[in-house]
C-alpha cells in the first residue's frame, strides 16, 4: 500500500533541529521515481517563506505549510511526512553525525576532516556523514516508540 501511495505523490523526509524551534535542516523526496535532497532554504512558498523557517512562519499548520512549499517550488505533493529530530539522528546515526555534516560542507567555517575538505553539497555531506558510522536499524523503532520520530500524514 506504501509503495502504492508514492506512484502518485512522495514521502518527505524531514530532519528537525530541535535546538533551532524545529528548524528544517535537510529534507528528502522519496517516491516511486526515485530518491531527491531537498534543500531548506532554496524550498519557499509564493511569499518567499522558506521550510527551513516553517515553525516561525507557520506555527499554526507548519506540515501543512511544507506541503504547499513542495507544491508551490516543486510541482510535488507529499501524502507524508516522517520528521526526524536530532535525538533520533545521533542514536541512528552516531552521536557526531551534526558535526560530521558540517564537517562535510563547511558549515560555519568547520573545516571540513580527514575525508572530507570541507567542500560538499549538503545532500553530500548528509549522505556521507550517514554512512560514516554505519545505520543503527535497530534504534529505528524505539526512536518512534520515543517521539524521535514521526509521522505525519498531510
Amino acid at each position: 500500500m506504501f509503495l502504492l501511495a508514492t506512484i502518485n505523490s512522495p514521502v518527505l523526509i524531514i530532519a528537525e533541529d530541535t535546538d533551532e524551534y524545529g528548524g528544517i535542516d535537510m529534507a528528502a523526496e522519496f517516491s516511486i521515481k526515485g530518491f531527491s535532497w531537498v534543500y531548506p532554504g532554496s524550498s519557499h512558498n509564493e511569499y518567499g517563506q522558506t521550510m527551513h523557517n516553517v515553525h516561525s512562519d507557520s506555527p499554526d499548520d507548519p506540515y501543512g505549510a511544507i506541503k504547499h512549499i513542495m507544491e508551490y517550488t516543486y510541482n510535488e505533493s507529499p501524502f507524508l511526512i516522517i520528521s526526524v529530530n536530532n535525538a533520533a539522528a545521533q542514536t541512528i546515526f552516531g552521536g557526531s553525525i551534526i558535526s560530521d555534516i558540517r564537517a562535510n560542507d563547511g558549515y560555519f567555517g568547520y573545516t571540513g576532516n580527514a575525508n572530507v575538505q570541507g567542500s560538499m553539497a549538503r545532500g553530500d555531506a548528509v549522505g556521507v556523514a550517514m554512512l560514516e558510522d554505519g545505520i543503527n536499524v535497530p534504534m529505528i523503532p524505539i526512536q518512534i516508540l520515543l517521539g524521535n520520530i514521526r509521522f505525519i500524514p498531510v
